[in-house]
């Protein structure tokens, strides 16, 4: 049964405000539905006393990320990635995320949201932690910068990927797991058409809660719980048995952390 498993939710923002009147029992109920291990990426230095607050409350299911979300690198970003490098330098974390690069929102601080993915993505290499990237309208970009720093001492997820197969093919390319989430459920999602080309072995999963939440909760708030249907979705592509995606996915998620 599925409460017997363990599923893994890649990137899940549980600190949002969107849970602040419930918070405690959506992670119940989220752990009631099997999803034992949450992985919580960084946004700025506004949230990090809350995400320690996750990790006091959570101590055995929840790991923190540490980082500058590309949206959030703004005129201060010096100042954001100081904190960024003090946390490292204090405490324990699981990775380097999220980062990236979003042109979706704002395409006038590219420059500095380049340079605060390389920052990052240096940072990660000293700490020998992953990175979780996040990509909006900026492919090329983010690619531009990895083809720089590939290696056998960088590796991660592309959060909520959203692209092409051969986008899917460059992201693996460079040692890069695919976070797969409630867009894989969307009819105009497009990437369940092609999701079947790439081995589960480099497939994570996750919510991007209170975000992105899938069908049929599209357009409500996001919570763990509901990963349970992009396993179904994933189920259906791969045709395999609900319980076999959530082992690979969870077997997929460790060898990322190492956790």
């Amino acid at each position: 049964m599925l409460k017997d498993l363990i599923i893994t939710d890649t990137h899940t923002h549980l600190y949002s405000e969107a849970f602040d009147e419930d918070r405690t029992e959506m992670v119940h109920r989220s752990i009631k539905a099997g999803v034992k291990r949450f992985f919580i990426p960084a946004i700025d230095s506004t949230y990090t006393a809350s995400m320690f607050d996750l990790k006091k409350n959570f101590p055995e299911h929840v790991f923190l990320m540490m980082g500058l979300h590309p949206t959030h690198v703004k005129s201060n970003y010096n100042d954001e990635l100081t904190h960024v490098k003090e946390m490292l330098s204090k405490h324990e974390f699981c990775a380097i995320g999220e980062i990236g690069i979003d042109l979706y929102w704002d395409k006038t601080t590219l420059a500095i949201q380049q340079k605060a993915f390389r920052d990052q993505i240096k940072l990660a290499k000293h700490y020998k932690l992953p990175i979780v990237i996040h990509c909006r309208d900026a492919f090329d970009d983010i690619f531009d910068i990895l083809e720089e720093e590939k290696g056998a001492d960088l590796h991660g997820i592309f959060h909520c990927f959203t692209g092409t197969l051969e986008q899917a093919r460059q992201a693996l390319s460079y040692n890069m797991k695919l976070g797969i989430g409630g867009v894989v459920t969307f009819k105009n999602g497009k990437i369940d058409q092609f999701l079947k080309h790439i081995d589960l072995k480099h497939i994570v999963l996750e919510t991007d809660s209170p975000y992105l939440a899938p069908v049929p909760y599209r357009g409500k708030r996001n919570e763990s719980s509901y990963i349970i249907n992009v396993l179904e979705k994933l189920s259906e592509i791969y045709k395999l048995p609900i319980e076999e995606i959530a082992h690979i996915t969870t077997e997929n998620s460790k060898a990322v952390f190492n956790i």
